[in-house]
């Protein structure tokens, strides 16, 4: 069994469950965290006993999004660098969206930025009363990864949350956007998603297979998976070149801790 350091993971019940595992850093999505993501639904693809998957996480929330402490740490720069981390990010969110089973986001607390495209690219997402939803990228000078918002809700909804950095989304209007399926009281998030997979694991999962990929294929007949990359070539323009507004913000983090960078960040906005 494949020993893992930033996540949890168990298979019951025909469901494997993959447990985000850091929550002192409320889940925060480093090189490390997204090696055993794709680790782990390598362990769920390959284990035919497994006909479906749940992505949770520990502790106050799903996750914050990709690691910028880990960033900040590194100093990533140059096209080469900035392309495999890019690729990375994109090819992990990606997996949910691609994998033959079928897959289930159990959200509480924050599911922000690279979290939330995670679970956007899950083919259902259960949400508690206390999940919070956004894409607060470009207030810090970053770009969006993997662009899928627009293809789950409408285009004025996508750019408004897109780019005015919005990431206080409560689970209703979530629910309301058409990017959470169902909102459910606090502490019963995983019960209700483990229910949802536990009932497509009862179903033939050849059925279930094919079924997924006809759905997916209504998108990319449609140009989803080019567009995708496009977006994901001008996020890499993005960060090669380094906007003003994210030099700023690492700066201030550098020397102050990241916590005070995103205060500066508000405070911005605030003003």
């Amino acid at each position: 069994m494949t020993s893992f350091t930033t996540l949890l993971y168990s298979v019951e019940r025909q469901v494997a469950c993959i447990t985000l595992n850091r929550p002192e850093r409320l889940n925060a999505l480093g090189k490390r965290s997204l090696e055993e993501i794709n680790a782990a639904l390598d362990l769920a693809e390959r284990d035919d006993s497994v006909k479906a998957i749940v992505v949770t996480g520990a502790g106050k929330a799903f996750s914050s999004g990709f690691d910028l402490k880990e960033q900040m740490e590194a100093r990533p720069e140059g096209e080469a660098v900035w392309r495999e981390i890019l690729a990375r990010d994109f090819d992990t969110t990606m997996r949910f969206w691609d994998c033959p089973k079928p897959t289930v986001a159990a959200v509480h607390g924050a599911c922000l930025a690279g979290a939330f495209e995670i679970s956007l690219a899950c083919d259902i997402t259960v949400a508690a009363q206390n999940a919070i939803f956004g894409e607060p990228e470009l207030k810090f000078g970053a770009g969006i990864v993997t662009m899928l918002l627009p293809w789950m809700t409408g285009p004025k909804q996508a750019k408004e949350i897109i780019l005015t950095g919005l990431d206080r989304i409560d689970a209703q209007t979530a629910r309301e956007l058409g990017i959470v399926n169902k909102v459910v009281p606090e502490g019963e998030h995983l019960a209700q998603a483990l229910a949802i997979a536990r009932t497509m694991a009862v179903i033939d999962p050849n059925l279930v297979r094919a079924t997924k990929a006809a759905i997916n294929d209504s998108f990319e007949a449609r140009g989803m998976k080019a567009a995708l990359q496009r977006a994901l070539e001008i996020d890499h323009t993005i960060e090669s070149a380094g906007s003003p507004d994210k030099q700023a913000f690492m700066a201030v983090a550098r020397e102050r801790g990241m916590r005070e960078a995103i205060q500066w960040r508000d405070r911005r906005f605030s003003e």
